[in-house]
């Protein structure tokens, strides 16, 4: 069974000098000798290094106190998240999954091999409490695929112990820096391994590295000049943000769902938004898969978030108007949703429609189907893309606005609400180019998103605790408190409505794109 740990930790080269006396800096009072460790490890990773390119790294390590398979996964600069798992002869398959999103139907094959002499030393508090490790490594690095040779270097490293404080590590920086230890170029041994060991055709013809990424990727992150540009930019950027999340999916990372449905709710806008710049005959296909996912993660995502609704509803209720086991039911109806969406939604991160959505929006990337327009002045063409979006939000709410409380309404404020994400998207997009009036839009539009989304989550609470009450009727319970917890519902849902009037008007006064 895999778990993950938290790693905090910098790097340092190293000369001849090893490391300086750190007893003193931030509260260390001991510095212990724990001896010197030999590890082994083997790096894996695709033919054209994916993983590499991610800054992840995958590893079977034999030697020291964790030996296994050993997943990193970024958060942060100097922050990574390490599932471990334990030691097998093939990569494990809770470990496989956790790449698909980058590996999809490649093959995860050996590329490096480090052997390192780690001479490791302890931190500790006056109480004996383990601060940080710090250790010297003498690391050998040889190429197994894609490259030639090997390299030598030694390097300090100084990770932070479970619960430490991150602020010791600036205090031995400090110390560090000011002995003549100067942080390592490189941000992990596997990146520096990649570029040392690089063919010498490959680093002529600036292909691939030690970040993993073709001359034609790292162009690809200049400033933008036309409107395309601008376009490509957001999709980039949703892309990415789509095959980054699917580890945190997996792992039921807290706002990972959400996170995961925002971008692709962000591309398919994208799409529609900017017809004019990319050809809707390539994106109308890739949208419909989109729209898809968007399903499939909304489903556990909605019962979630009607769950936490419906739940703090029923805790703000004074027990004199709770009657029967109203929390019990709501509770084992929660569990029974979570249950049937957490299992359909693994499938569909594991299913090849899902890798053949990663591949095209791959494709599309790479050779965009751009239009006359993309070539045209940024400014000009975003901002008549937007002004368009934001007119068929004006239109709904007229009619939502003249139409009686009801069912009809209800569903054009709904409609409502799916074109201000749009222009809210829209909008985004535009900032870069057209500036301060996109940015106040996009805000106007997010505020308006909100509100109109608080009155379509009451709409849904009120049909769910319909049919709650109707199985506690069958079943003999008393059916009151779901009475007056709809009531509360509609009364929500009016305060909504009666806001909705001004918020527009500001919404408005606002619109200057």
């Amino acid at each position: 069974m895999a778990e993950t740990k938290r790693e905090i930790e910098r790097k340092y080269e190293s000369d001849e000098s090893g490391l300086p006396d750190l007893t003193g800096v931030g509260g260390v009072a001991t510095v212990l000798d724990k001896g010197v460790t030999e590890l082994d490890a083997t790096y894996y990773d695709t033919s054209d290094l994916r993983l590499a390119a991610a800054s992840i790294t995958l590893r079977r390590r034999t030697g020291g106190a964790d030996a296994g398979w050993h997943l990193k996964l970024p958060v942060e600069a100097g922050v990574r998240d390490e599932i471990r798992s334990p030691l097998s002869d093939t990569v494990p398959e809770e470990l496989g999954r956790l790449v698909r999103s980058r590996v999809r139907e490649g093959q995860l094959v050996p590329v490096v091999r480090l052997r390192s002499s780690r001479d490791v030393r302890e931190l500790v508090d006056a109480k004996g409490r383990l601060l940080a490790e710090a250790s010297v490594d003498a690391v050998r690095a040889d190429r197994l695929f894609g490259g030639e040779g090997g390299a030598q270097w030694t390097e300090i490293e100084v990770e932070l112990a479970d619960g430490g404080d991150p602020a010791l590590l600036d205090k031995v920086d400090k110390r560090l820096r000011k002995a003549g230890v100067r942080p390592s170029t490189s941000p992990s041994k596997l990146a520096r391994a990649l570029t040392e060991t690089a063919s010498k055709k490959k680093r002529n013809k600036g292909g691939k590295g030690g970040n993993g990424k073709t001359a034609d990727e790292k162009a690809a992150v200049g400033d933008p000049v036309t409107a395309g540009d601008h376009v490509l930019a957001y999709v980039r950027v949703q892309r990415d943000a789509i095959v980054a999340l699917d580890p945190a999916v997996r792992q039921e990372t807290e706002d990972s769902v959400h996170d995961m449905r925002v971008a692709t709710r962000r591309l398919r806008s994208t799409f529609r938004s900017f017809r004019k710049v990319l050809d809707r005959t390539v994106t109308d296909p890739i949208a419909d898969e989109l729209k898809w996912l968007a399903g499939e993660l909304g489903a556990g995502r909605d019962q979630e978030v009607l769950d936490e609704r419906l739940t703090a509803g029923l805790d703000d209720l004074p027990h004199t108007l709770v009657s029967g086991p109203v929390s019990a039911r709501l509770r084992a109806w929660a569990e029974a949703e979570a249950r049937g969406s957490r299992h359909r939604l693994l499938g569909v991160l594991d299913s090849p429609r899902y890798l053949t959505l990663l591949d095209d929006l791959d494709a599309l990337v790479a050779d965009p189907p751009l239009l006359k327009a993309a070539g045209g002045k940024p400014a000009k063409v975003l901002a008549k893309a937007v002004r368009k979006d934001f007119a068929k939000v004006s239109t709904l709410v007229g009619q939502a606005l003249e139409q009686p409380p009801g069912p009809t309404r209800d569903a054009t404020l709904h409609e409502a609400r799916k074109k201000a994400k749009r222009t809210r998207y829209a909008a985004e997009t535009a900032t870069p180019a057209v500036g301060g009036p996109a940015k106040t839009l996009a805000k106007s539009m997010k505020s308006l998103q909100s509100l109109l989304g608080d009155h379509q989550d009451s709409v849904m609470a009120r049909r769910t605790l319909r049919e709650l009450s109707a199985v506690a009727h069958a079943a003999g319970e008393s059916a009151f408190t779901y009475g007056v917890l709809y009531g509360r519902e509609e009364g929500r849902a009016e305060l909504a409505e009666e806001a909705l009037p001004d918020l527009w008007e500001r919404a408005c006064a606002q619109m200057e794109v």
